[in-house]
């Protein structure tokens, strides 16, 4: 059994930053402007900041994905037949290999890609010989699986509060790099220019493959304390900065569990090949793939697992140039993704399953049990303060014991033997 939770791949910057990109283009208009008028030596100045435009000036839509998505996502589809074809070998059926995407257009794009390559050569259409595939979406009001942060209240009104916290956090590492932008260009800065001028730097890196120009502006320390700014961010609103940030995503993790249980069903009773669900593939967003993360216990040092079992915050990612496993550029890139594979073992008497995880399709060591007290909770009890219901309750009781011993203790033990489901 084989199951993915991806990022969407690189998208263009969504309407309210490209708006802010465009009052960056006449805040630098105007500053130049003073600068000449009060004699201001200029010759320090990048000549790019001239008559500088946003390369999305002008554009009314944003956030669609964009080519070079497309073609990471087109490549992933491809690795993952490559790498797991043993679980792609069946003649392709929905029910078999579904796929299912947010209703946002770039998370749906983003699984049409993908499976362009896991299918290709397999069908009739074309040159290419591809083949029509489903790609299902839940209600955006109802998505508690995929967009479990835009369903949960609780969520909604928690992120609020936090954002100025947030804030808070990332204020002294802008005032130092503000102060020093000004001391060196002698342009009249302000906090917004250099958060603006950090977003300009990582869109040309990301989209346009331009590093010479904004990004040229931050010396390498000032680009890793910003790093570390947008980690520490991510990490208060999105991950272990507060248990509520992953408990919202239980109902994944449940659905992960089923499907499993499922797979192990179908083995053991022997159904026909054809019959039965191989793979779940699914396609959302960084709010969705950060608290599965921190469902799965990664990105942590051992003494922080027994704190998540706990549902404890965690302290906050340190400062460079100490060393975190806490960065964004890893947890949640574009086109970032968690693959589970489940794997039986014939040649083991008790008929055991082991789990490997993969995170960006490399493989990362597991604690035991992990996930196990943090689906004790219900989703509507969690987001929406509501009464458990018996009913729920038995359910996760049977998850939880179905999720004993199930993950693989190291990805260092050798699969060679097991079986993939």
């Amino acid at each position: 059994m084989f199951l993915l939770q991806a990022r969407h791949g690189t998208r263009a910057p969504t309407k309210k930053k490209m708006r802010e990109l465009e009052a960056l283009s006449l805040r630098l208009g105007i500053l130049l402007q003073n600068a000449k008028e009060q004699k201001v030596s200029l010759q320090k100045l990048p000549s790019w900041l001239w008559g500088w435009k946003s390369p999305w000036e002008g554009k009314v839509k944003g956030g669609e994905l964009i080519s070079q998505g497309e073609e990471e996502m087109y490549n992933l589809g491809i690795r993952i037949r490559e790498s797991f074809s043993q679980l792609f070998s069946e003649e392709y059926h929905p029910d078999v290999y579904p796929i299912k995407a947010t209703q946002i257009p770039r998370a749906s794009a983003s699984a049409v890609a993908f499976g362009i390559g896991l299918f290709r050569g397999r069908g009739n259409l074309g040159p290419g010989h591809q083949r029509a595939f489903a790609v299902t979406s839940e209600s955006r009001a109802s998505d508690i699986l995929l967009r479990f942060h835009d369903c949960c209240q609780n969520y909604k009104a928690f992120r609020k509060s936090q954002e100025p916290v947030a804030d808070k956090l990332k204020k002294p590492v802008l005032e130092e790099i503000t102060h020093a932008l000004v001391k060196h260009y002698e342009l009249n800065f302000t906090q917004q220019d250099t958060s603006s001028l950090w977003f300009l730097c990582k869109q040309e890196a990301a989209l346009l493959n331009i590093t010479d120009q904004a990004c040229a502006l931050f010396s390498p320390s000032e680009v890793s304390s910003l790093e570390w700014a947008d980690d520490l961010e991510m990490f208060v609103l999105k991950g272990y900065g507060n248990s509520l940030n992953y408990r919202m995503g239980v109902p994944l993790l449940e659905d992960v569990i089923q499907s499993m249980e499922q797979a192990i069903k179908a083995l053991e009773e022997e159904h026909a090949p054809g019959s039965y669900e191989k793979a779940r593939l699914r396609f959302a967003h960084a709010e969705t793939l950060v608290p599965f993360s921190c469902l799965l216990g990664l990105f942590l040092d051992r003494p922080e697992f027994e704190l998540i079992q706990r549902e404890q915050p965690l302290q906050l990612p340190p400062k460079p140039p100490q060393r975190r496993k806490w960065r964004g550029s890893i947890v949640a890139p574009f086109g970032g993704n968690n693959i589970l594979v489940l794997y039986s073992c014939p040649a083991n008497n008790a008929s055991k399953y082991f789990v490997q995880v993969l995170h960006n399709e490399h493989p990362v060591p597991m604690p035991e049990k992990i996930g196990a007290p943090h689906l004790k909770h219900k989703y509507d009890a969690v987001c929406n303060v509501k009464m458990e219901s018996s009913e729920h309750k038995s359910l996760f009781s049977k998850l939880l014991k179905m999720l004993r011993g199930l993950f693989l203790p190291s990805n260092d033990e050798t699969l060679s033997n097991k079986v993939e489901l």
